[in-house]
């Protein structure tokens, strides 16, 4: 009777996910169920985990203090110590309108989204908790420094986008591995491209969403870029948008387009029949790859709509990517191809890999 009781709370609690992951992430929820089903259902709940850090992170009302303590809560909540219900209990009224309803509802439901958490192998849970823990106290430390001055220099993006993106890449690959023995003996070579990967990722959301972080108060772009074309980049406003400003623009485009070239390494590293690991990153590498196209074609855009990508867009990427998910060279070709307009940086920087 308690076995099936299980079973049941089980299938609830899966049913939850899949229907919340629709409602947070229209992206994640086309993309996460190309993966085999055994992957498909630990990246979801890896992916509102990180929802749930997110949303501490980006509530305006509450205090940096706040934050850290949530963020150590949650921490706990996933590592057994805190009740995640009293974790739930405490946070969600103090959400505002700053964080969209089905972000609250997320977090009303952390006790459902971790009880799946703990219900997965070790190697799972310890590879989630880890991605947990190190965004979560990365993302406090940034937003507690975060200004309209920007990043000290290039480093310092390195090291953001490690916190925010690239250790979700060591956390997928790890997952990966877990799945497959084949994915697991390119495991360290996996590992250092994924954080690129990440960076890469990251570098684009960073770039389209300039103009929406600023009105939020915080700047993710790099001074030493800027200085070096005579832009200072707390006097950034749609006024002053000049070519100095979009000659640094540029830059970070070719810094971001060499982290792309690292994924598209560790999409091709997966063994060609593990086919809907191959469309999940693929998916995610050309919509990136084309937003950084749309970008670098505006460069005087002054809102994030202005370089979306159209749903044709993507409608074109998941046709082009199913069709050659196999088909190495015509990968290449193609990503060759997209990101043949975009300059040579100056140097070539690789993402942190610790």
């Amino acid at each position: 009777m308690h076995l099936g009781s299980d079973k049941s709370q089980i299938r609830e609690d899966l049913q939850y996910q899949h229907r919340i992951l629709q409602q947070v992430s229209r992206t994640f929820a086309l993309t996460i169920p190309q993966l085999p089903p055994d992957l498909s259902s630990v990246v979801s709940n890896a992916y509102l985990l990180c929802r749930i850090a997110d949303t501490i992170e980006d509530e305006a009302a509450l205090s940096a203090e706040d934050k850290l303590r949530f963020s150590s809560a949650f921490n706990a909540a996933l590592d057994g110590g805190l009740k995640a219900a009293e974790f739930a209990r405490e946070l969600h009224p103090l959400l505002t309108g700053s964080t969209l309803p089905p972000e609250r509802e997320l977090v009303l439901n952390t006790p459902t989204v971790v009880r799946i958490t703990h219900s997965f192998s070790e190697r799972q849970r310890a590879a989630l908790k880890r991605c947990v823990r190190i965004m979560s106290q990365g993302m406090a430390q940034f937003q507690l420094n975060a200004t309209l001055d920007g990043l000290q220099d290039v480093a310092h993006l390195d090291r953001y986008c490690y916190h925010v993106a690239g250790v979700v890449g060591e956390m997928l690959t790890e997952l990966f591995c877990a799945h497959s023995e084949a994915v697991d003996r390119q495991r360290d070579t996996l590992l250092r491209l994924a954080v690129s990967f990440g960076q890469g990722l990251q570098m684009t959301n960073i770039l389209k969403d300039i103009w929406e972080d600023r009105r939020r108060g915080a700047c993710w772009l790099p001074r030493d870029v800027f200085d070096d074309v005579g832009f200072d980049i707390s006097s950034l406003n749609s006024r002053n948008h000049d070519q100095s400003f979009q000659r640094g623009l540029t830059q970070l485009i070719a810094i971001a387009k060499v982290h792309l070239e690292d994924a598209l390494a560790y999409t091709l590293l997966m063994p060609k029949e593990e086919t809907g690991i191959r469309r999940f990153c693929l998916w995610a590498l050309g919509m990136a790859v084309l937003t950084l196209r749309k970008i670098y074609r505006r460069l005087d855009f002054t809102s994030g709509q202005e370089v979306k990508i159209s749903r044709w867009s993507v409608r074109a990427t998941i046709l082009a990517t199913n069709l050659t998910v196999r088909r190495d060279t015509v990968l290449r070709f193609l990503f060759e191809y997209f990101t043949r307009p975009f300059p040579a940086p100056n140097g070539h920087p690789r993402a942190l890999s610790t």
